[in-house]
């Protein structure tokens, strides 16, 4: 995810910010809002899409606002939700803390994300460069990230970029919070949903079962010695055991045979 350099954009007078934020205030509740926000957000740093996901406590993804998303939904939205969202660094950093704040992606993916399977479908076809999203709470244990992308030739979000919208966050995440706080009771989706996505194989041992999650999520073998506690040779032995088992050779194959 690395991008060219470009000049930042500039703090908007106090005036023009606060105009922005009372008209996404008054949008709650009404299906202008999302424009609302985004066009507030973007006094504070430009970019090229806003979308979001909802994640219930037992562990399934569901929409929340991907009406604009930058390429065809059956591609993206629609294969996210079917199971590849479990790969999602977003995904993991959520279920770990759950609270109000500001995540980037380049800060909390895996080493290797760049090199999965999941970040060449999902990133590559959307062409997002760089994300950033706002964690929200919604009612029942539900949880939400709404995120702003730069896709394309865009640059990166810079240092002072990603200041001005972290220091936006909580107000970003309580206005987020407030609109959509009932979405998750009121979808038939969410009340109808199938079995979450599990990554599992009558083959594999639980260990086994665990490294092939921290793979496709982007793990090299460095980082999945460190995560697991055991030395880099074990890993490549169980890598090359795993794979062996499987009858398989990339991690191409591997995507596909557990999340395709």
């Amino acid at each position: 995810m690395n991008s060219v350099s470009r000049p930042t954009s500039q703090m908007p007078s106090f005036d023009v910010w606060n105009a922005a934020l009372a008209q996404a205030a008054n949008a709650i509740g009404s299906r202008a809002f999302p424009d609302a926000l985004a066009a507030a957000l973007r006094l504070l740093a430009p970019f090229q899409m806003m979308n979001g996901f909802i994640y219930s406590p037992d562990g399934h993804a569901f929409d929340l606002y991907n009406e604009k998303i930058v390429a065809e939904r059956s591609l993206i939205v629609d294969r996210y939700l079917a199971g590849a969202f479990v790969l999602d660094p977003f995904y993991d950093a959520i279920r770990a803390d759950g609270g109000a704040r500001m995540i980037v992606m380049r800060e909390i993916a895996p080493d290797d994300f760049a090199q999965t399977e999941y970040f060449r479908l999902h990133y590559a076809t959307t062409e997002i460069i760089d994300e950033i999203g706002f964690v929200l709470a919604l009612e029942t244990g539900y949880i939400a990230v709404l995120s702003l992308s730069r896709t394309g030739n865009a640059a990166l979000f810079s240092e002072e970029d990603l200041q001005r919208l972290r220091s936006a966050a909580l107000l970003v995440c309580a206005l987020g919070s407030r609109h959509w706080f009932h979405v998750s009771g009121l979808s038939l989706e969410i009340k109808n949903a199938t079995p979450a996505a599990r990554i599992e194989h009558p083959l594999l041992t639980k260990r086994e079962l665990e490294i092939v999650t921290l793979i496709l999520k982007g793990h090299s073998n460095l980082s999945l010695a460190a995560v697991l506690e055991l030395s880099p040779n074990t890993v490549k032995v169980h890598r090359r055991q795993i794979y062996s088992k499987l009858n398989i050779s990339s991690q191409a194959e591997l995507f596909r045979l557990f999340l395709a």
